[in-house]
């Protein structure tokens, strides 16, 4: 079977029509519709329904898209396999929302001057989605919270960045000490369920605080926003810059130790694009060393 068959469905199923996945892959409606019946009869199942200008995959082309996908970048690695001279291929990294703005585009504007025939995918995500997708598989490495719990020997882990919990204040506040702070105003917490919230929240066990919740979130650019406009405090991680624009804060250290948030590459050590993974590494660790 060509792999251009697998390619077009995967494009109609991604755009919802065909002229769409016609543009995508510079042919006509009429060159799309053609491969699509030529791999329906390779199949002997029915892939697509037309509704009118859309186009929805059946349950049997849902299926086939999915897989194929998994198929095209086995074949694409096969490449890589034979070409000991240049990494080329795609690699499949996952991020934190923070990491996303504070690290990705930096660690990728080296990795992609270097070697240009790399194609990377990122999956945004939660720390514990990512690792979980890494452990499967899905993805070859992915910079997450490092987790509460030991690594399997099956995955590799480097740390990339410390963050010490913060308190973070409007700067219309008039305290500086960051426990009256957290006892005297409205409290944002992070999320719980967050790696990194499960700190902050530790924390405030361990110092015999309870603040008053005004709101949950697990976004952090979202509560250093209603932080600035005067809703309440919150307990953070001090994540890689950039921060929203224009807030005006005070970030206060705590007055107790605690457990810094550590940033780190997990990847899995038996993925095929270990060579990948290994040149993400290298400018990850460098930009942490720069940074």
């Amino acid at each position: 079977m060509d792999t251009l068959f697998l390619e077009t469905l995967i494009a109609v199923v991604n755009s919802g029509t065909l002229v769409d996945a016609a543009r995508q892959m510079n042919v006509t409606p009429g060159a799309v519709a053609q491969r699509l019946q030529t791999l329906e009869a390779e199949m002997g199942a029915k892939l697509v329904m037309r509704a009118g200008r859309t186009v929805r995959p059946t349950e049997a082309g849902a299926k086939l898209a999915l897989r194929a996908r998994s198929v095209l970048r086995d074949f694409n690695d096969l490449r890589f396999v034979v070409d000991h001279e240049n990494l080329s291929g795609e690699l499949r990294i996952g991020a934190i929302a923070t990491a996303l703005t504070g690290m990705i585009p930096h660690i990728l504007g080296r990795l992609v001057r270097l070697h240009s025939k790399i194609e990377v995918f990122i999956e945004p995500g939660s720390s514990e989605r990512l690792y979980r997708r890494v452990h499967n598989g899905d993805l070859d490495a992915a910079i997450i919270v490092k987790p509460g719990f030991p690594i399997p020997k099956v995955l590799d882990w480097v740390n990339l960045r410390k963050e010490p919990l913060i308190v973070i204040a409007s700067t219309t506040t008039t305290q500086d000490d960051p426990h009256a702070l957290l006892m005297s105003h409205p409290f944002i917490s992070y999320d719980k369920n967050q790696w990194g919230g499960y700190l902050a929240e530790r924390y405030l066990q361990q110092a015999g605080l309870a603040p008053k919740v005004r709101f949950e979130l697990d976004a952090l650019d979202a509560i250093a926003v209603m932080v600035d406009q005067n809703l309440g405090v919150s307990l953070i991680p001090d994540w890689a810059p950039p921060w929203p624009q224009g807030l005006s804060l005070k970030k206060i250290p705590l007055s107790r130790p605690h457990q810094n948030r550590e940033i780190g590459l997990i990847w899995n050590q038996g993925s095929s694009r270990i060579r990948l993974v290994d040149a993400f590494q290298k400018e990850a660790m460098r930009h942490a060393q720069a940074g």
